[in-house]
């Protein structure tokens, strides 16, 4: 286990508001790389992304890193725009 993963543990243990925060928070970042990824992966800047969803380019990058409270439709269309098909799992 890494120095990181031990420090989150142990953390999580012995404050309950951190280990709340950490798996809301850590779900909103897994999606902002997913888009971030998917971006890159379909060989586009941000800036071309936004050009594509006619919004601007620092949309994209909030997205990017801040993917809190994003619609479902606002991940639609930029799976859309990126050539994708958004599909959502209850696990």
């Amino acid at each position: 286990m890494s120095d990181l993963k031990k420090y989150i543990h142990e953390r999580k243990k012995r404050d309950t508001k951190f280990a709340q925060g950490y798996e809301a928070g850590y779900e909103q970042f897994k999606i902002g790389v997913m888009l971030r990824q998917a971006r890159e992966s379909a060989g586009l800047t941000q800036e071309e992304l936004a050009g594509r969803l006619k919004t601007k380019k620092t949309a994209i990058s909030r997205i990017e890193n801040h993917a809190e409270d994003i619609k479902l439709s606002t991940l639609e269309r930029v799976a859309a725009a990126l050539g994708k098909r958004l599909q959502v799992s209850i696990s």
